[in-house]
């Protein structure tokens, strides 16, 4: 089995793991497809593509010149995909979450799906996200402050949500991912 990414938009596809190398790299998406050029963009800059966390640009023969009323999507030539990725500096990469998802806390950004894999090694929590909504199993009983003590203790203290609410059930979509803008537009509502 070997993982890829791709979407829609550079059909077939950007980054695949190739054989030689999987095995050293089991939650990379690959390297670039051929025919495929990547860029990493930072704050509206181009920044080196091992530089750390940032968001992925694709441009080549495969991949379509932008949304029709959309400029915003596209700098100088690429298409900006809307998800953050870091690269080895092998040029592996590795998907760490979406841009809209990405949060600021104490001037740093905070991607949700770091804070979401320390939670859920905590026994009992089935699911969470973004001001900290966390889905108990089924006859746990979790207290809000020592999740937030498992937070700080694995965590930079910027992120770690300065709110946890259990919850029932989280929305999910047809994938079983978390609805984050319905959790949002709840965690908006919260005083």
């Amino acid at each position: 089995m070997q993982q890829g990414y791709g979407m829609t938009e550079a059909s077939p596809g950007v980054l695949m793991a190739t054989r030689e190398g999987a095995t050293a790299h089991p939650v990379s998406v690959g390297v670039p497809h051929f025919f495929t050029d990547v860029a990493m963009v930072r704050d509206g800059e181009v920044v080196p593509v091992d530089a750390g966390p940032a968001e992925l640009l694709v441009r080549g023969p495969d991949v379509f010149a932008g949304y029709r009323g959309r400029p915003e999507d596209t700098l100088d030539g690429w298409f900006r995909t809307g998800d953050v990725l870091t690269v080895a500096p092998d040029g592996w990469a590795t998907v760490v979450d979406r841009v809209r998802d990405m949060s600021i806390s104490g001037g740093e950004n905070v991607y949700p799906a770091e804070v979401e894999a320390v939670l859920l090694a905590v026994d009992g929590v089935v699911g969470e996200t973004g001001v900290g909504f966390v889905q108990p199993g089924e006859g746990v009983d979790l207290d809000p402050d020592a999740l937030r003590e498992h937070l700080t203790a694995h965590l930079a203290r910027y992120k770690v949500p300065r709110r946890i609410v259990i919850t029932g059930e989280l929305p999910r979509n047809a994938t079983g991912k978390p609805r984050r803008t319905e959790l949002r537009a709840t965690a908006e509502g919260l005083t």
